[in-house]
């Protein structure tokens, strides 16, 4: 039978008419073809266009912008880091803007700098907002029944994942709590770093407790048996599967392709 975790606290999927019906275990395929390919070069045309590509396909896939905004703020946080961190000390080559000790800006950093800002975002998004219409159970019935990954390791999985949204709510019960007590706003900023460490402290053990007694619960109830197991869902892949696959890449293709053809290709083991 499929396990329903023993706990709960992980958010819900987004939910879009289009990928609804995907296997979960198709979008982490298509993913993943998706980024594979695109690692190959550090180019900005490559990038630029599977990120035009991508962005029109979940527009279609009428994923909420909302949505599609919260999900995706770590990778637009980090595109620009990342780019920054290029532009200021990435290759050298061409004609030299500007320079300060380590830090030198040329032609050569520029471009890259604006390759590794789109590869990122081109790379990420895929996985940030395929991963975002998918349940945790049902990745994990996927996982098992069609990748034939153990059901131990799957389950075991699948029931700590389902524990992270505890672990907010966890925090923020031990805030009110040492609020209530009189200790949450003394000491200033030295205070506030002590309180915090000793506040991870305290949900650490919590989650230690939490997590043994899941785990003695799981295994009262065969869990952990050797004998194969049966699944109440069952997860199958069909046309739809099919489909995305195709898509992503052709979306890849399409991006190699055009980089090819402008002489832009930069591929990263040449």
């Amino acid at each position: 039978m499929s396990a329903q975790a023993a706990v709960s606290g992980v958010p819900s999927a987004v939910s879009s008419p289009v990928l609804d019906r995907i296997n979960p275990v198709t979008k982490l395929g298509a993913a993943l073809l998706l980024s594979l390919m695109l690692v190959l070069s550090i180019d900005w045309v490559s990038a630029a266009v599977a990120l035009v590509a991508e962005l029109v396909l979940f527009a279609c896939a009428r994923i909420p912008f909302g949505a599609l905004a919260r999900r995706s703020a770590p990778i637009l946080i980090a595109a620009p880091l990342a780019g920054l961190t290029t532009l200021l000390y990435g290759r050298l080559s061409g004609e030299i803007f500007w320079e300060f000790g380590l830090i030198r800006i040329s032609e050569g950093s520029i471009d890259l700098a604006i390759a590794t800002v789109l590869r990122v975002l081109a790379v990420g998004f895929p996985a940030v907002l395929l991963f975002i219409t998918i349940d945790p159970t049902d990745l994990a019935d996927g996982l098992a029944q069609i990748v034939r990954l153990p059901s131990r390791f799957v389950l075991g999985a699948l029931a700590g994942l389902r524990l992270v949204g505890l672990f907010i709510d966890d925090w923020r019960a031990l805030s009110l709590a040492r609020r209530a007590r009189g200790i949450a706003d003394e000491g200033g900023a030295l205070g506030r770093v002590r309180r915090f460490g000793g506040q991870a402290f305290a949900l650490l053990v919590l989650s230690i407790r939490r997590g043994s007694k899941l785990a003695t619960a799981m295994e009262a109830r065969a869990f952990g048996s050797p004998i194969r197991r049966s699944w109440a869902r069952e997860s199958t892949v069909g046309w739809r599967d099919a489909a995305l696959l195709v898509i992503a890449f052709a979306v890849a293709a399409l991006a190699i392709g055009v980089a090819v053809a402008v002489g832009s290709w930069n591929f990263v083991l040449g």
